[in-house]
């Protein structure tokens, strides 16, 4: 069989399903592939920073890094603004829907509230509420998503610094990516 004969998919069959879950399998073992080509693709991103956006992501999981952070920590600092491309607007929501599957909650959260903290930075500059993220103060996970941003996110715009390059980090990203999905052990959901 190259494709399935059913135009809707309550029409297909238990032979069509199982092909079709045979291509995706296939496809999903892809997906670090897929962002790593999606990080490359930062580096032609948004103008005016002094560094592109690539460079933004893997100063930022340079400096995870060097801070200690465990594996999962690293990775989202890596891929926390992979959304940039696609949803400007909510680029850390994306972000967090990516890498949910395959991390603990709290990574999750600090990569879907970076966007949130952030504004502490520049808020006050551009009219929006700088103090936003004081409604989040008391989460469990307030303090990590703070450090998250203060010590790797914001402070990973240095044309000088010394970053590790994508093929560093890849191993780190290749483990995480290619976890079962939704494990529950992994994510520790509250």
């Amino acid at each position: 069989m190259e494709q399935v004969t059913f135009t809707q998919m309550k029409d297909g069959t238990a032979e069509e399903y199982r092909f079709l879950r045979s291509h995706e399998h296939r496809y999903v073992t892809g997906t670090p592939d897929r962002i790593l080509a999606a990080l490359r693709r930062l580096d032609d991103g948004l103008a005016g920073y002094r560094v592109s956006r690539f460079e933004h992501s893997v100063q930022s999981a340079t400096r995870a890094e060097a801070d200690g952070a465990d594996v999962e920590m690293v990775v989202a600092a890596l891929v926390h603004d992979i959304g940039d491309e696609l949803a400007p607007e909510n680029h850390s929501q994306l972000a967090a829907a990516i890498i949910r599957p395959y991390v603990r909650a709290e990574v999750t959260w600090v990569v879907n509230m970076h966007g949130v903290f952030q504004q502490l930075y520049y808020g006050h500059h551009v009219g929006i509420d700088q103090h936003a993220r004081e409604a989040y103060r008391g989460h469990p996970w307030f303090d990590s998503c703070a450090t998250f941003c203060e010590r790797w996110d914001q402070a990973s715009f240095d044309p000088d610094y010394s970053s590790k390059p994508l093929e560093h980090f890849e191993p780190m990203l290749r483990e995480v990516f290619s976890r079962p999905p939704f494990d529950p052990a992994i994510l520790q959901e509250p």
